[in-house]
């Protein structure tokens, strides 16, 4: 589908001021499922644009919400080299987890209250957040999270003091997650991974597992770690996973 991908929608967070969500959507009339895209620690850069892209030129409207709103002007981009890295690693352990709570609270209502979304929503999310789609699908308006290389989980360090509780949470969880690893990725090592899929056996979550030769970041198409066959192979994936579960 062709797109319309130049929109903005600022969304007030209670507590938190005002979040800015970037929109693309299928440029044809119609009401279609909604998907909330959580980016690396780099906000809305050209690779997530892409991302976005790519899921809603296959029906859905997508929203990229800027994560750090409170502390970046909005329109911000943290570049792909040192000083961005630092910038993005510092405030995710600077920001409270309830303010990732308040924003994905704010951000799913607006989503699911636009005139192009059906009100089905589901959440999606790489690195950092993929730990924020996977803790915004414990909003039961949320059907389906897909969750790539989600950082913190295993360690329980997202958010400021580094103690986040979303492995304890994940007992609340009720829409379905697909979660998928890189086998290669130093941020969740075996261990990790193996700690997280313990606690969802332990509380009964619904959910898919998928481990790939790959390294972190692989679905990102800028850098030497990306892999297109495997980013094909993940969308192919992924849009299949949310025709099932946003029927």
């Amino acid at each position: 589908m062709i797109l319309r991908s130049d929109e903005t929608v600022d969304v007030d967070v209670p507590g938190g001021g005002t979040m800015r969500m970037h929109l693309f959507r299928p440029a044809i009339e119609g009401r279609f499922p909604g998907v909330l895209l959580f980016s690396e620690i780099y906000q809305v850069t050209a690779p997530i644009r892409r991302l976005a892209a790519m899921l809603a030129g296959n029906g859905h409207v997508v929203a990229v919400p800027e994560v750090y709103h409170e502390y970046e002007p909005a329109g911000t981009v943290l570049g792909y080299d040192t000083v961005g890295t630092d910038r993005g690693n510092a405030l995710k352990i600077t920001k409270p987890v309830a303010a990732f709570d308040a924003d994905a609270t704010a951000a799913i209502g607006a989503l699911a209250a636009h005139p192009a979304c059906n009100g089905r929503v589901a959440t999606f999310g790489v690195c950092l957040g993929g730990h924020l789609a996977l803790r915004a699908a414990f909003d039961p308006r949320v059907a389906a999270a897909a969750c790539f290389y989600p950082t913190d989980v295993h360690s329980g360090t997202l958010g400021e003091g580094r103690s986040d509780d979303t492995l304890a949470r994940l007992a609340e969880l009720r829409a379905e997650a697909m979660l998928v690893w890189g086998r290669q990725d130093p941020h969740v090592p075996l261990a990790g991974r193996a700690t997280i899929r313990a606690r969802l056996e332990e509380v009964g979550a619904p959910y898919e597992w998928h481990e790939w030769n790959a390294q972190h970041a692989f679905l990102r198409d800028e850098g030497p770690r990306y892999d297109p066959a495997l980013f094909l192979q993940a969308m192919a994936l992924t849009l299949a996973f949310f025709r099932r579960t946003l029927a």
